[in-house]
């Protein structure tokens, strides 16, 4: 596994999310089948660089919490492990507002956003109300163990 962690904003302390990444990625590896030699970036960023990143990609002009770019979009299954999966990025700014609006930790968040971006790049999505409902659960499966939700 070959993880990079980048911090773009001028805040310390994200490099310390790495260990909680990585046994996130560990986790996904096990649950969803993954190919152990997968690689992957997460950019830590604020909310004017997440507005701009939005617009141009999206069209949306508005900042968002999480937004990933995956290298390959997934059509089938004989695809859908591919080692490089592409670049999440994570606006600490709306982390640090959703943490204390849902009541539990940043790092809980932080982690949250990350295992979100991370299934977003294995081809999972929330489009409809089934593929929401898949998503979520294997957010819980992977994650809660690592981060609790009660985590303070």
């Amino acid at each position: 596994m070959e993880l990079n962690v980048i911090n773009k904003t001028k805040r310390k302390g994200y490099a310390n999310y790495r260990k909680d990444f990585e046994k996130i990625v560990l986790k996904a590896i096990d649950v969803l089948n993954l190919n152990e030699n997968i690689c992957l970036s997460v950019i830590f960023i604020l909310d004017k660089r997440m507005q701009k990143i939005n617009k141009q990609y999206r069209n949306v002009d508005k900042t968002t919490d999480v937004i990933s770019f995956a290298i390959n979009d997934y059509q089938d299954d004989s695809d859908y492990y591919e080692a490089e999966l592409g670049d999440i990025f994570i606006n600490v700014d709306a982390a640090i507002r959703q943490a204390e609006d849902y009541k539990h930790s940043q790092r809980r968040e932080i982690c949250f956003l990350f295992t979100h971006g991370l299934l977003h790049l294995c081809g999972f999505d929330h489009t409809s109300e089934d593929k929401e409902k898949e998503m979520i659960k294997y957010q819980r499966l992977i994650l809660d163990d690592i981060v609790s939700r009660k985590d303070k």
